[in-house]
């Protein structure tokens, strides 16, 4: 570790890696703790998945790894939602997402039966994780979908849907992911 700080503190490596991140077109923008007003977007995502998870969890006291079963398949559904199209070949309908960064292609699950309709007391531990995040997906992909809906200003015309696009089709009885 001292050999690593004394690396960064030296004057030589610091020109470089400039000359590296100019050469590269690299842009460093910083975004300093405590200040998410500085992150735009995915700061926003942020703050809408923690609202749900709050939501969704309530005063549920949950165990280490079963928060943690549950914060791994939440970020396995935001990082399968769409971006924008893969390609513009119109038989192309696969929507490029934040899995095809992680591993290369989209991220999927087995679908997991349906608990809505049961009591919470007759749930077991696992199924009220996945109760929770099924009630998560609900919430979140309500709002995600609004947000898609682009809204039009007055200076800027609406985009409306053509033949050849890409769109989301809504349909409640999908899984997530």
């Amino acid at each position: 570790m001292q050999e690593f700080l004394n690396l960064l503190r030296c004057s030589d490596h610091r020109e470089t890696v400039v000359k590296e991140c100019a050469e590269k077109g690299i842009q460093w923008h910083f975004n300093p703790p405590s200040a998410p007003h500085f992150g735009g977007q995915w700061e926003a995502a942020v703050r809408s998945a923690k609202t749900h998870l709050i939501k969704v969890v309530g005063e549920t006291p949950l165990l280490a790894k079963d928060l943690t079963t549950l914060l791994v398949q939440i970020e396995g559904c935001l990082n399968s939602r769409p971006l924008t199209p893969m390609s513009d070949d119109p038989t192309d309908f696969e929507p490029l997402t934040p899995g095809h960064f992680l591993i290369g292609s989209s991220l999927q699950s087995f679908p997991e039966p349906n608990l809505e309709a049961l009591a919470l007391n007759r749930l077991t531990k696992f199924q009220l994780i996945q109760r929770m995040m099924q009630d998560f997906w609900r919430r979140w992909r309500r709002e995600y979908l609004c947000q898609l809906q682009g809204r039009s200003k007055r200076w800027k015309p609406a985009i409306n849907i053509e033949v050849g696009k890409l769109v989301v089709i809504r349909d409640d009885n999908l899984p997530p992911m």
